[in-house]
C-alpha cells in the first residue's frame, strides 16, 4: 500500500469510528447532509484563500479539511446504502477519463478546442442523465453557487445555443442599458410612482449584465469582485493607519477629509 493508499484508510477509518453509533462523536453522529453542506462550501472558499495567499502551510490545511468534507458526506452516503468513498473515487476518474478522450483514448484535440470539446461531453452526459433539468440547456448550474459565478455560467450556457452577443462592446451597451433603467427605477421610487423592489430588479439586472460583459472580455467575474474586495480592504486599512498617525476621530471626518486619505492610499498602495 502506498503512503497515500495507507493515508486515507486511515482517513476514512477515522470518520467510521466518529460516525459510530455505539461509541462515536454525539456531534459528527448528529450531522446531516444539510447540516454539513455550509461547511464544505466554506472550507471550498479556505482553499482559495489560502491560494491567493500563497500559503503553502495552509492551503496543505485547508485541502486536508476540504477532503474531511468528501470523506463526511460519503460516509453519510454509505450508511443509508446509497454509495461509498470508493464509488466517488470511482466515479469521478470514470467522468475524467471520459472528459480526456485526447489523453486516455487517442482522439485529436487540438488545444484551442479543448474547452469546446470539454462542454461538448458535459452536455452529453446531462442528456444522458435523465430528468426533465438534465434536458434542458440551463439545466444542472448550482443554484448555491455565488451568484457573479452562476451568472456567467448561465451566460456561457445560453451563449453555447446561440443566445448571446456576438461582440463585446454589445455586452457593454447591455451594461448601460441597464444602468440606465436603475436610474429610472430609482427615480420613480424617489417619486413615489414605483415600487422599492423594482430597484432591486434593475440592480440585479445591471450585475447579470456586468458578470456577462467581465465573461465576454475573459474575466472570471467572481475572482474580479474577491480582488476588488482584497485591495478595497487594504486601501481601507491605510486610510485608518493614516488617520492614527495624524490624530484624526473615523467618524468626524468630513467627505473632503475621507476623499485625500483614499487618494493618499492608492498613492501609496503596491
Amino acid at each position: 500500500m502506498s503512503p497515500a493508499e495507507s493515508a486515507l484508510a486511515r482517513l476514512l477509518a477515522l470518520m467510521a469510528r466518529l460516525r459510530d453509533p455505539a461509541s462515536g462523536c454525539p456531534w459528527d453522529l448528529a450531522q446531516t447532509f444539510r447540516t454539513i453542506a455550509p461547511y464544505t462550501i466554506e472550507e471550498a472558499y479556505e482553499v482559495a484563500d489560502a491560494i491567493e495567499r500563497d500559503s503553502v502551510a495552509d492551503l496543505k490545511s485547508e485541502l486536508g479539511d476540504l477532503l474531511f468534507q468528501v470523506v463526511f458526506h460519503a460516509r453519510m452516503a454509505e450508511e443509508r446504502g446509497w454509495f461509498g468513498f470508493a464509488d466517488v473515487a470511482e466515479g469521478i476518474t470514470e467522468k475524467l477519463t471520459r472528459r480526456h478522450p485526447h489523453v486516455f483514448a487517442g482522439a485529436a484535440v487540438g488545444a484551442a478546442d479543448l474547452g469546446k470539446a470539454w462542454e461538448e461531453e458535459k452536455a452529453r452526459e446531462r442528456a444522458t442523465a435523465g430528468g426533465t433539468e438534465a434536458q434542458e440547456v440551463l439545466g444542472g448550474i448550482a443554484p448555491a453557487l455565488p451568484a457573479l459565478v452562476r451568472a456567467a455560467k448561465l451566460g456561457r450556457r445560453a451563449g453555447r445555443v446561440g443566445f448571446d452577443w456576438p461582440e463585446v462592446d454589445q455586452v457593454r451597451g447591455k451594461v448601460i442599458e441597464e444602468l440606465h433603467e436603475v436610474d429610472e427605477a430609482v427615480a420613480a421610487q424617489r417619486a413615489g410612482t414605483g415600487p422599492a423592489e423594482a430597484v432591486a430588479e434593475e440592480v440585479g439586472d445591471l450585475l447579470f449584465a456586468l458578470a456577462n460583459w467581465a465573461r465576454h472580455l475573459k474575466v472570471d467575474p467572481e475572482d474580479a469582485l474577491r480582488a476588488a474586495n482584497v485591495k478595497f480592504r487594504r486601501r481601507f486599512q491605510r486610510m485608518e493607519a493614516l488617520a492614527r498617525e495624524r490624530r484624526l476621530t473615523l467618524t468626524a471626518l468630513t467627505l473632503e477629509e475621507w476623499e485625500g486619505l483614499w487618494q493618499e492610499a492608492k498613492l501609496n498602495d503596491t
